[in-house]
């Protein structure tokens, strides 16, 4: 995606008379891009943790213990919490880092001399 909005917009910069429109777009969807998935990451993790750590909680005699409707939907909320931690929330990570590097291979593409 990065590298199609930075020769979109690089054919577009070329025709208006900005040729480095392309550079500009693709940098500025590669901030966008890191921004949200950090942030997105960092929710995913704190709010699996949170989640686990709730049933945690609850197992230990707080809010009834187990057995009751606090602890059933502590359950739940745990079932939900555990994939947000472990896998989705890291893999935010590896999605960041592949995007800035496949930017910056293909970013001669658009660099070079207008078409």
């Amino acid at each position: 995606l990065p590298t199609a909005v930075g020769l979109g917009m690089r054919a577009l910069g070329s025709q208006i008379g900005q040729p480095l429109l392309g550079v500009e777009c693709m940098a500025a969807l590669l901030m966008f891009a890191t921004v949200t998935g950090i942030l997105m990451a960092l929710f995913q993790n704190n709010a699996g943790g949170a989640w686990d750590n709730a049933k945690k909680y609850i197992e230990t005699g707080a809010h009834g213990g187990k057995g009751t409707e606090a602890h059933r939907a502590s359950v739940t909320g745990d079932t939900v919490g555990d994939p947000l931690k472990d896998t989705s929330g890291p893999s935010l990570h590896v999605l960041i880092k592949l995007l800035s590097t496949i930017s910056l291979v293909l970013c001669p593409l658009l660099v070079g001399r207008s078409p």
